[in-house]
């Protein structure tokens, strides 16, 4: 579809937009590639919905790339997915990406939705191909299993023909499979580098299996960052930050899934992303700070550009 040119041909740097229109206007401002957004429907940590948060991010930005990372796909009806991503996408002048994940950390989520937990992987590949179909305005007849429907038609679609790309976040195989056969990319998340290598030749062989090529693929990883002068106090901080959020010990976890230490850390772990196939790097501040940001966006972006020669 149209994901090399949306996220580009050399190396992009997006992050985890900021919750404050002021600092995102900062972000564009800095360079940034990309902002993205997630968000849950009955997490046990405070935040928003993924959908509302992304229409709030269209209309405070200009010219980046904007996308979900990610929208848990099988809690919501697909039909609503599409108008409103369609809608979203004419609004942001087809800037829009859809990343999308099965979720199920939190099973109060699946039966708020009235969603078997069980079924989140089978609705979410069911839903992925049905999404593109209702982006194409014409009528479409779905029998099911999941999402039966007859002669739906949703007007008017989406700025790019086909729609925004459509990306799968995960850590499973599955993940990989459902990537390879139905998406526009890979975006897994708390992959240490050798793994996020793995990851690429696994859903590279995947898409042969299933007689996909892969051309124009895009491969993204999404990547817990803090920097400071004090490595050690990036590395406690960031820690502290992912096990408040997943509800789990990060303490020695911090130093295989994520990006922490001193500018020249950041770069050089950043760089082994790169080495390993990523070719956008959505980076997840670990300080919800402006000057976290801007760290990052200033003095860590285009040394990783300068370093790896993709730009």
């Amino acid at each position: 579809m149209h994901t090399r040119e949306l996220l580009g041909g050399g190396l992009g740097i997006g992050c985890v937009a900021p919750d404050d229109a002021r600092a995102v206007r900062a972000a564009e401002d800095l360079g940034v590639d990309s902002l993205w957004v997630g968000g849950h429907v009955a997490s046990r940590n405070p935040g928003p919905e993924a959908m509302v948060w992304l229409a709030r991010l269209v209309e405070q930005t200009r010219s980046v790339v904007v996308g979900s990372a990610v929208l848990l796909l099988p809690l919501y009806p697909p039909a609503v997915v599409a108008k409103q991503i369609a809608d979203l996408d004419r609004a942001s002048g087809g800037r829009l990406a859809l990343g999308v994940g099965v979720g199920g950390e939190y099973p109060q989520e699946f039966s708020a939705c009235q969603v078997p937990r069980d079924e989140r992987g089978a609705r979410t590949n069911e839903a992925i191909p049905l999404l593109r179909r209702l982006w194409s305005t014409e009528p479409v007849t779905h029998p099911g299993p999941h999402y039966p429907m007859e002669d739906v038609r949703i007007q008017p679609g989406p700025a790019r023909a086909g729609g925004p790309p459509i990306l799968v976040a995960g850590r499973s195989p599955a993940a990989m499979r459902r990537a390879a056969r139905l998406a526009d990319g890979w975006m897994p998340y708390l992959y240490s580098p050798g793994r996020y290598r793995e990851s690429v030749q696994n859903v590279c062989r995947f898409g042969v299996e299933v007689g996909r090529d892969l051309d124009g693929f895009a491969w993204l990883a999404y990547v817990p960052v803090c920097v400071d002068d004090d490595a050690d106090r990036a590395r406690r901080d960031a820690a502290a930050f992912l096990g408040g959020t997943y509800r789990q010990d990060f303490e020695q976890l911090v130093m295989h899934v994520g990006a922490t230490g001193t500018a020249a850390d950041v770069v050089a772990r950043l760089g082994e992303y790169v080495d390993a196939g990523a070719r956008h790097l959505v980076l997840l501040p670990c300080r919800r700070d402006e000057q976290q940001l801007t760290r990052l966006l200033d003095e860590v972006a285009p040394q990783v550009r300068s370093r790896n020669g993709l730009s």
